[in-house]
C-alpha cells in the first residue's frame, strides 16, 4: 500500500485545478486534475519521493524492479519525475521558466475525485461547494508556493508500466514570482492623443418635451 506523503513549500507548475483537462500526450486518457510540483534535488521531500519509488517498485517487481525502472527512467512519459531540464517548452526547446536546475513531481487526480483545496486555517472546503472551491483554486497560480499531499503508484496494466503520482489535497503557501513572459513596456511607444485645433465641442440635440412637463 502506497504513503500519502506530505510535500511542503513546493513551486506549482502548470495548475488545472479547477476543472479536468486532457493530457494532450495521451488524446485517449481520461480528463484529470493536474498539476507540477518543482522541487529542490537536495531536499528532503525529493528523497522522500524518490525513496517511494524504490520503495513501491521493489514491492510490485520484486527482483526485476532494477531494469523495469530503468527502463522507465529513459522515458520520462512513463514516470512522474524527473529532472527539471527534460521540461522543454517546445517553441523555444528550452525548460520551462523555473525548471531549470530542479526537479519536477508531475501530479493529477481522475475527474470524479477533485484534489483536496485547503485553505490558510488548514481546513480543507468540501468539494461540493463548488463556488468556495473555484475561488480557492484560482488563487493556486504557476508561480506560487504549495503544501501538498500526494500519493504515488505503480501502473502496471495494458497501458504499461510506469510510475504515476495522484494529487490528494493542496494548499496556497506563499506568494512567488508567477510564470510566463511579463507583458512588453509600451512606455514612450505612442505620444500624445492630439485634438485638432479650434475643434467645437460635439453638440447634441435636446430631448424632446415629455408629456407630463
Amino acid at each position: 500500500m502506497s504513503e500519502t506523503l506530505q510535500l511542503t513549500m513546493s513551486r506549482l507548475s502548470f495548475p488545472k485545478l479547477i476543472e479536468a483537462v486532457q493530457n494532450k500526450d495521451f488524446p485517449n486518457s481520461p480528463k484529470k486534475f493536474a498539476a507540477d510540483l518543482i522541487l529542490d534535488p537536495q531536499s528532503n521531500d525529493y528523497a522522500k519521493v524518490m525513496a517511494e519509488v524504490g520503495n513501491l517498485a521493489t514491492a510490485k517487481w520484486k527482483e526485476q524492479a532494477t531494469p523495469i525502472l530503468q527502463m522507465i527512467q529513459g522515458d520520462r512519459r512513463l514516470r512522474c519525475y524527473g529532472s527539471g531540464s527534460e521540461k522543454l517548452d517546445k517553441k523555444t526547446m528550452k525548460p520551462y521558466e523555473g525548471y531549470e536546475g530542479y526537479v519536477y513531481l508531475s501530479t493529477s487526480s481522475n475527474e470524479d475525485r477533485p484534489p483536496i483545496i485547503v485553505d490558510a486555517a488548514g481546513n480543507p472546503i468540501d468539494n461540493a461547494n463548488t463556488m468556495a472551491r473555484n475561488a480557492a483554486a484560482r488563487k493556486l497560480y504557476g508561480g506560487c508556493y504549495v503544501n501538498t499531499a500526494v500519493r504515488l503508484w505503480i501502473q502496471d496494466n495494458q497501458f504499461g508500466r510506469g510510475v504515476r503520482c495522484e494529487l490528494i489535497a493542496v494548499q496556497f503557501a506563499k506568494d512567488g514570482e508567477p510564470f510566463g513572459e511579463s507583458p512588453p513596456d509600451v512606455t514612450g511607444m505612442f505620444g500624445q492623443v492630439q485634438q485638432p485645433a479650434g475643434a467645437a465641442a460635439p453638440s447634441f440635440p435636446g430631448l424632446p418635451k415629455m408629456p407630463w412637463e
